[in-house]
């Protein structure tokens, strides 16, 4: 008779027994299995790997190198909250930010979801190197795409899908419902989408067979006041600031613009670079950038205006990111200051702010106080070279011939009024003397080729050396100009360049330096400058109009009746400089003295120069 232990070490072995269960059921077991209770950033910092192709440190994320963006994607999983808005400089982590949201909502709560993009060629590129990417590194994302279903811009998963459209396209943006959207750099979305609404508000439409648990995530650097994502800031019900201690005094404090200080006596941007600092507001310390990554992760998110959680806005500029020092804040608003395009640059894509444009009407007095003393057909002594531009009307002609300095400094040196080819020539080949007698050549002149077409195209082919026709564009252009062949067969001009030119984006320089008082990087006239040419160079406004749920800005007219010829040559003028790349052209003698930001108005009075 067996003892009863060994009966009992026999039961225990045979129930310990392995069994094998089915591939197909341990499937099911993940399926069923609960998603952990973890946020956004808790997410990410335990499973999103970064990209060497993309980013500056690949490898494991690590919230606490962008401490402050823990709160941004912690709204994410924040159950009142509905609507996210991030205002933004570039070079602070926005769009890992928002990766980050994606591959949460893949493994942690799957639903149909949307990413919006400026373009479609736009999200086709961001598919493939940076989202498909985000996935395949991701274990816990890649099990879960299913990519032999997949499209470039149509992601599928177990138990959801993520489509990724561009603003551009209407059919895309209203296709399909989803629970979660995403839109990126709104600001460069389309102003109109033809019959339909605007990109944002067709894509919002998506999400109402979600009415209560939908989520909505907007990020973009701002551009104008108001541009759609300065518009969500503003209408937002709580708006947020981040708050950093000083390593001194343990004040906690915004970080701003005007606290960077540099060498009051510099005079360039290395210089200004290189002893740059950051002043505590509240102790005047000096703060070094090694201060800065701990102060960026003890810092906090503080509620500056609202007390409501249904839409919560979120601004930062690029001083807190840990990839820019004080000098490059200092080195980039010195480059840029005597510029006001690239001003504008600065204030949106540094200091994540929008240009601010409230004046937009050009008055005729602001001409006659830019007249400078230098009287008409003498070239200043600080130019280097002269350029053109032809009005060409039914029966005359309007020109004018601008003379440029450093900085894109100008003075309009003759205009006027003629009524034959012959005479444009005449006066576009004359030899212009400068105060101390050198002489100076028109380089480049623009000649309209709207009106008259084919002799405008003869006259340019027979002047090669200093003419080219123009024409204006019929749409909006990313750069100001750009150039192309002539492409009629039977034309005389047959393979000749032309230059297809933004009015709109010139008038907008010619108007913002026209507000800047004499000196550099102003728009100057001639003394004793007629009433003629200033009433016909300020004879448009800058309007806006309403097109397809969206404010567009345009110039137009005062009046119907209104000239604006010399405002048209100055445009062409002003082209025919940046094809000479006249604002790369460097002082020969001294520079213009630059000064501590706090006794520095510009940023201030930014509506100067629009």
């Amino acid at each position: 008779m067996r003892h009863w232990s060994s009966l009992l070490k026999m039961a225990f072995v045979k129930k310990s027994k392995k069994v094998n269960i089915p591939s197909w059921i341990l499937q099911a077991l993940k399926v069923l299995k609960p998603p952990e209770k973890i946020t956004v950033s808790e997410w990410a910092d335990k499973y999103r790997i970064l990209d060497a192709q993309t980013s500056a440190e690949p490898g494991k994320w690590n919230t606490s190198r962008t401490e402050y963006l823990k709160g941004i994607m912690n709204a994410f999983t924040d159950i009142e909250v509905e609507k996210i808005v991030f205002v933004k400089p570039t070079q602070v982590g926005g769009t890992e930010c928002l990766n980050n949201m994606i591959g949460y909502v893949i493994a942690q709560d799957p639903s149909p979801t949307m990413i919006v993009y400026p373009t479609e060629k736009l999200a086709e590129f961001t598919s493939k190197k940076r989202v498909q990417p985000m996935i395949n590194l991701s274990p816990v994302l890649a099990e879960k795409y299913r990519s032999n279903e997949s499209k470039l811009l149509e992601l599928n998963f177990n138990g959801m899908y993520i489509v990724l459209v561009g603003a551009n396209s209407e059919s895309d943006l209203a296709s399909r419902p989803v629970r979660f959207i995403f839109f990126d750099e709104v600001d460069k979305h389309p102003t109109y989408t033809g019959k339909e609404a605007d990109p944002i508000s067709l894509a919002k439409e998506r999400t109402r067979t979600f009415p209560n648990t939908k989520k909505i995530f907007l990020t973009s650097t701002p551009t104008l006041k108001r541009g759609p994502i300065w518009q969500e800031w503003l209408n937002a019900d709580s708006q947020y600031e981040y708050f950093v201690p000083c390593p001194h005094c343990g004040t906690y404090q915004k970080l701003l613009f005007k606290q960077v200080k540099w060498k009051t006596d510099t005079k360039s941007p290395k210089e200004a670079r290189e002893t740059a600092y950051y002043e505590c507001e509240a102790c005047q310390e000096t703060i070094q950038d090694n201060h800065k990554p701990q102060m960026i992760r003890n810092g906090e998110w503080r509620c500056i205006n609202g007390s409501g959680k249904r839409s919560v806005a979120f601004h930062l500029n690029a001083i807190y990111s840990p990839w820019v020092r004080f000098g490059d804040v200092a080195y980039e608003f010195v480059s840029s200051h005597n510029y006001p395009e690239k001003l504008m640059n600065f204030i949106n894509s540094w200091l994540g702010e929008p240009w601010e444009d409230t004046k937009t009407k050009m008055d005729s007095d602001i001409v006659f106080e830019r007249q400078s003393e230098y009287t008409e057909g003498i070239v200043p002594d600080e130019a280097l070279i002269l350029t053109g531009g032809v009005d060409v009307q039914k029966d005359c002609f309007y020109f004018t011939i601008r003379a440029w300095g450093p900085y894109m400094t100008s003075w309009n040196i003759l205009h006027g009024k003629v009524d034959t080819w012959e005479e444009i020539d005449f006066i576009m080949n004359q030899s212009f003397s400068s105060a101390n007698g050198q002489s100076y050549l028109v380089n480049l002149t623009l000649i309209d080729s709207g009106n008259d077409t084919e002799n405008v195209y003869q006259f340019c082919v027979d002047n090669q050396d200093w003419a080219m026709a123009c024409k204006g564009s019929s749409n909006t252009i990313t750069a100001k100009y750009k150039l192309a062949n002539i492409d009629k067969i039977d034309s005389c001009a047959y393979g000749m360049r032309l230059c297809i030119v933004d009015g709109s984006q010139y008038k907008n320089m010619i108007y913002a330096r026209m507000r800047k008082e004499n000196g550099i990087g102003s728009w100057m006239v001639y003394d004793g400058v007629d009433m003629d040419y200033a009433k016909q160079v300020t004879s448009e406004e800058k309007v806006v109009e309403r097109r397809g749920g969206r404010d567009v800005e345009v110039w137009k007219t005062k009046t119907s009746h209104a000239d604006n010829h010399y405002l048209d040559c100055e445009v062409y003028a002003a082209a025919a400089a940046d094809l000479l790349h006249v604002r790369y052209m460097m002082p020969q003698g001294n520079e213009q003295k630059v000064e501590e930001t706090e006794q520095n108005n510009w940023i201030n009075n930014n509506k100067e120069w629009i």
